[in-house]
């Protein structure tokens, strides 16, 4: 008897040992991506580009001897990060073509999160159509509007947003909510809290898994150049999180992320 209690003390040991390890090993890229974008934003545009794409070489290379699944699908998934921020580099900010834009850059960052759901096994859509998920939805919908426009109305107070439409006219902002929703917010949520959050949560817990990705989310807001919009996004990231860990519905995050944009660059430019 004593040896069983033995080898199960042991073995406890081992797996708490591998454990602590597969998380060591997800933390440093996740603190790579953090020095890279707080070199883009004390305006090291070279070295802050470069650890980026380091980050992408590393991570790629490193899947070829990863044999723990949920790390190397941790390691897929931050691979997406440092390629969103590229791309938003190479975007200009607030001209007549950047609306138009985000479409070029979020559609292949859709397909390349839609290979990894394919090779995850995962499902964005799981429930069947019913009454109780159209009443649901009406609910998300009045939910998203009510903190899209309070994480909109707070970052307006420190940031100055510009507009991304010339008229308050109906065809700009379905042509902005469009963008906003199924681009932006969609692809976004998806990567960050479908993904990213869900993964974290496997190798750390919920509340680490919450606040590690709402603290990624808020840093890869860096081009600001404000520390309080860093925060804010941040914590705006905990909100999102939280939302998704007590529905795991990506349509709710995704809408109120979206919407809070529309708000943001849409309607309050003009208020």
């Amino acid at each position: 008897m004593g040896s069983d209690n033995e080898y199960i003390s042991k073995t406890s040991l081992f797996s708490y040992l591998d454990a602590w390890k597969d998380s060591y090993t997800i933390l440093i890229p996740i603190l790579l991506i953090i020095t890279a974008e707080m070199l883009l934003y004390a305006g090291q545009m070279k070295a802050g580009v470069g650890l980026h794409v380091f980050i992408i070489l590393m991570l790629s290379l490193s899947l070829g001897w990863l044999r723990d699944s949920n790390v190397a699908g941790t390691f897929q998934v931050l691979t997406l990060l440092p390629l969103l921020r590229l791309l938003n580099i190479s975007m200009p900010v607030f001209s007549e073509t950047t609306l138009y834009l985000y479409i070029y850059i979020y559609t292949p960052l859709f397909f390349a999160a839609y290979l990894l759901l394919r090779h995850e096994n995962l499902a964005i859509f799981q429930q069947r159509f019913s009454w109780e998920i159209v009443t649901k939805v009406v609910l998300y919908i009045f939910i998203a509007v009510l903190i899209g426009y309070a994480i909109a109305y707070g970052e307006d107070q420190i940031i100055n947003a510009g507009n991304l439409i010339s008229d308050l006219t109906f065809f700009s902002l379905l042509k902005l909510s469009f963008v906003m929703v199924v681009f932006v917010g969609f692809v976004e949520e998806l990567i960050f809290r479908f993904l990213l959050q869900t993964k974290l949560e496997n190798s750390f817990s919920r509340s680490g898994g919450l606040v590690l990705t709402a603290l990624v989310f808020g840093v890869m807001h860096s081009g600001y150049g404000t520390l309080y919009e860093i925060a804010f996004v941040t914590l705006a990231g905990l909100v999102l999180g939280y939302m998704f860990q007590r529905t795991r519905s990506l349509f709710l995050v995704s809408l109120t992320h979206g919407l809070t944009n529309v708000i943001l660059f849409g309607l309050m430019p003009f208020m």
